[in-house]
């Protein structure tokens, strides 16, 4: 049993290491650009609102947030969370985070398909979350005496991939986004030549957090698929 969890280590392992090294360098780049100052002197709280009512939203409150990197959109209360760094500072990075931010909001007024997608998926996902590694070691172990270990594996991996699939639903609302927010800032002249650049730089990093996410939940799904179909027999 023990032999048999060392790949899972490693992909694991291998997976930390390549998340942090990512989150690293998004965090290190979102520093270097939170020293490029806008020169239109706007907080990132007035980007996502001018935002907001450039695409005829009036219904999304802009609100401030505890914590670092910790922005997202509710759809449910229909806030913009802007972090501490981001709703008060007037920097390349706070402009790209707010307007990836509306972006979403964007999408939720257009119905855009992947978002609602994703929506759909949350209430299961936070369930099969935590429950599926639970089931899927549990069925292996019971699967050395009991039958019935293989159909409970088969439900963990089944839940596994749920959360899988929704990690991979995931990038396209992601790059859509920031694709919306770059476009916006660049059609309005929001930020000189240089600040754009720092913006898409540092949402291309973000992205790629997303990125590692969704490969490395695929290859846990396929570790574990190839454990528990490999001793059917």
């Amino acid at each position: 049993m023990i032999s048999g969890y060392l790949g899972y280590y490693i992909i694991v392992g291998a997976i930390a290491l390549i998340s942090g090294l990512v989150s690293s360098r998004l965090k290190s780049k979102f520093n270097h650009y939170s020293k490029l100052h806008l020169r239109n002197g706007l907080s990132g709280a007035e980007i996502a609102e001018k935002m907001l009512r450039d695409n005829g939203i009036t219904d999304v409150q802009v609100i401030s947030t505890p914590g670092m990197l910790t922005d997202h959109y509710n759809p449910i209360k229909k806030t913009v969370n802007l972090s501490e760094g981001v709703y008060n500072q007037r920097n390349a990075s706070a402009a790209a985070v707010a307007a990836h931010e509306v972006g979403h909001a964007v999408q939720h007024a257009t119905a855009y398909g992947w978002l609602t997608m994703r929506s759909k998926l949350v209430p299961v996902v936070s369930i099969a979350s935590k429950m599926s590694m639970w089931v899927i070691m549990g069925g292996i172990a019971l699967m050395a005496s009991m039958q019935m270990g293989q159909t409970v594996a088969m439900i963990g991996l089944g839940l596994y991939a749920t959360s899988t699939l929704f990690s991979f639903i995931t990038l396209p609302v992601e790059y859509d986004s920031s694709k919306r927010a770059l476009v916006w800032l660049e059609n309005t002249n929001m930020l000189t030549q240089e600040e754009h650049s720092g913006a898409k730089d540092a949402l291309k990093w973000a992205a790629r957090t997303y990125v590692v996410a969704a490969v490395g939940s695929l290859a846990t799904l396929l570790y574990f698929a190839l454990q528990i179909l490999g001793r059917r027999d």
